[in-house]
């Protein structure tokens, strides 16, 4: 998972390379992999082209949009294997939103009132994702850790911010401490965690206060140190939250790096927790233990090729 700085550019076009390898102790007769790892269009992205390959050469693969219409790459191997390699290469340019000011966003109690009762279709579409899901429960708990930001007529995005400036300031960005398994209760005693545990965690503050946020996962162009070169292969899988702030629409917020997101963040998929969005998942037929690989290649394309 990525922690960053952001940039200035407000425009770029990427090539994305993300490499997965699973290594396994006995042969696998037959795997089946559900894949989410093309971008998505987007106002603010633009999708140029893709490509999905898998050693050794998949019996089937084919796509769809799931749901939340994220790119859904189904593949099978049939052919006995020791190891799977899969790649998915594709260009996408992105430019940098321009949200509204957190100011004049709407009170957050009256985005909280159009996610109860009756309310207009895309209210709807947007308050389902007020409710708990698999990984982000509702409790009086992140609620009362939220509530010091949503002081009364606040503006929904300037608290949500304020939520976020929180959350990255009492929160410890440490790799080792929790897994994907980590339940949410521990992030929130222990006060460290990745990118996804922030994002559950301030997700799980807006929905407790009955306010509608998702999950987004994607990737961030890293950077190198200052006269190091860029590693190969060192780019990561990255998580942050959408808010929906009513008229405004969804806000895009990172509350591991304290930050709106821009142009160096390119969005996979989204719903209602990292559940909805694994980049992959499978079954196989097989026994024995695996080992598992990930390099993911964030590239800017050379300028002349960049949006001007």
């Amino acid at each position: 998972m990525a922690r960053n700085k952001g940039s200035s550019l407000k425009s770029v076009r990427y090539q994305i390379v993300h490499k997965t390898v699973y290594d396994y102790d006995n042969p696998v007769s037959v795997s089946h992999h559900l894949v989410r790892m093309t971008p998505r269009e987007l106002p603010q992205q633009h999708f140029l082209q893709r490509e999905m390959l898998g050693e050794p050469k998949p019996t089937l693969l084919t796509s769809r949009e799931d749901y939340f219409g994220n790119t859904v790459t189904f593949i099978t191997v049939e052919e006995p294997h020791r190891r799977l390699l899969l790649t998915a290469k594709s260009e996408v340019e992105v430019t940098a939103p321009k949200p509204p000011a957190p100011e004049s966003t709407p009170p957050w109690e009256s985005v909280r009132e159009l996610c109860r009762g009756s309310t207009p279709n895309a209210a709807r579409e947007a308050c389902e994702f007020a409710f708990p899901s698999a990984l982000v429960p509702r409790s009086p708990e992140y609620a009362h850790y939220a509530v010091e930001s949503f002081a009364p007529g606040r503006p929904l995005l300037d608290a949500a911010l304020h939520l976020m400036g929180r959350i990255h300031k009492d929160f410890k960005f440490d790799a080792k401490a929790t897994t994907v398994a980590t339940p949410l209760e521990q992030v929130f005693r222990q006060h460290r965690g990745v990118c996804q545990d922030f994002a559950h965690l301030q997700i799980a503050c807006l929905r407790s206060l009955g306010l509608a946020a998702r999950y987004v996962s994607g990737y961030l162009e890293t950077l190198p140190p200052p006269g190091k070169p860029k590693l190969i292969g060192a780019d990561a899988s990255h998580a942050w939250l959408q808010v929906w702030c009513g008229e405004a629409g969804w806000i895009d917020i990172d509350p591991t790096n304290n930050t709106l997101p821009g142009e160096r963040y390119i969005t996979l998929a989204w719903g209602r927790d990292y559940t909805d969005v694994s980049p992959l998942r499978g079954v196989l037929t097989g026994s024995g233990r695996h080992q598992l690989n990930v390099a993911v290649d964030v590239l800017p394309l050379p300028p002349e090729t960049s949006k001007k």
